[in-house]
C-alpha cells in the first residue's frame, strides 16, 4: 500500500515496522515494484521503503519545472530525515544518480550506499558521440529562430534514444537530456561510508568496466553478476538484498 513521504510531496511503499533501515530508489521510469524482490529477500522484519520519484509513471506527480539528479536529491531529502536514523541507502540507474547526491550531501543519514546499473558513475575514457550532422544543423537554426519550436522538438523526438522518445512529457525528457551530461565521481570521493557495486557484467546502459574503474578510485566492493543485465533489482534481487544485508 503507497504511503506519502516528505510532507506529501512523494510517494513510497513500505514493509516491515519503523524504524526503517532501508530507503530505495528505482531507475528511469520504474516503480517501487522493482525492489519487491529485493525486500522480500531481506531479513525478517527489516524495515524498508521504496519511493516512487517525480514523473517516473508512479504515484508521485512529476516536477513543476525540469531539474538533473541534484534536484532530485533535494526533492527526496526531507525522508531521509523523517525515517529517522541513518539508512542503507540504494539506488537503481536513474535512482543511483540521486542517490550519490544524497549520500554525499547528508553523510549522518546514510550508513551504507548500495549501487547498481548507474550510469555515468565516472567520466569515460571515450570520446562523447556527436549527434547526427542533421541534428545539429537544425538546433543552430533552432537557435537562431529559423526552425520552430514544434519543428526541433519532433526533431528530438525522432532523433533521441528510446527512454528519450518515451519519456511522457517535455519537462520529463529535459530531465533525461540533463542527467545524460551529468558524471558523479566527485560525490563518489565525497562520500565517507560503505559502497556497494551491484553490476549485471551484460550491463549496456551502465557496462560493468565503469563499475571497475569507480572500484580503484574509492574503497567500494563490486560484485559482477554473470548472465545479468541493467534491471539488477529484478534480474537478481538476491544479490541485491544481499549487498543490502551486510549493512543491517
Amino acid at each position: 500500500m503507497l504511503r506519502a513521504f516528505g510532507d506529501g510531496r512523494v510517494f513510497g511503499s513500505a514493509v516491515g515496522s519503523p524504524p526503517f533501515v532501508v530507503l530505495a530508489l528505482p531507475g528511469w521510469m520504474h516503480t517501487v515494484a522493482d525492489f519487491d524482490g529485493v525486500f522480500s529477500r531481506l531479513p525478517d522484519g527489516t524495515g524498508a521503503v521504496a519511493l516512487d520519484l517525480p514523473g517516473f509513471g508512479g504515484a508521485t506527480p512529476e516536477p513543476a519545472q525540469a531539474m538533473g539528479s541534484a534536484g532530485y536529491a533535494q526533492v527526496i531529502a526531507p525522508v531521509l530525515q523523517e525515517l529517522g536514523g541513518p539508512v542503507v541507502l540504494v539506488g537503481h540507474s536513474f535512482g543511483g544518480r540521486v542517490a550519490l547526491h544524497l549520500a554525499a550531501g547528508h553523510p549522518e543519514s546514510v550508513k551504507a550506499l548500495v549501487l547498481t546499473g548507474v550510469p555515468n558513475l565516472v567520466p569515460s575514457n571515450q570520446p562523447a558521440a556527436k549527434a547526427p550532422l542533421g541534428f545539429r544543423l537544425a538546433k543552430a537554426l533552432h537557435k537562431k529562430g529559423l526552425v520552430s519550436d514544434e519543428r526541433m522538438e519532433a526533431r528530438r523526438r525522432n532523433s533521441g534514444s528510446a527512454d528519450y522518445r518515451n519519456a511522457p512529457s517535455a519537462t520529463m525528457r529535459s530531465v533525461l537530456v540533463a542527467a545524460a551530461n551529468e558524471n558523479y565521481e566527485a560525490e563518489l570521493r565525497r562520500i565517507a561510508c560503505p559502497i556497494e557495486l551491484v553490476w549485471g557484467e551484460d550491463d549496456t546502459a551502465a557496462p560493468v568496466a565503469m563499475a571497475e574503474r569507480a572500484a580503484t578510485l574509492v574503497d567500494a566492493t563490486l560484485t559482477r553478476l554473470p548472465n545479468v543485465g541493467h534491471l539488477t533489482p529484478t534480474a537478481a534481487p538476491q544479490a541485491v538484498a544481499d549487498a543490502i544485508a551486510k549493512h543491517l
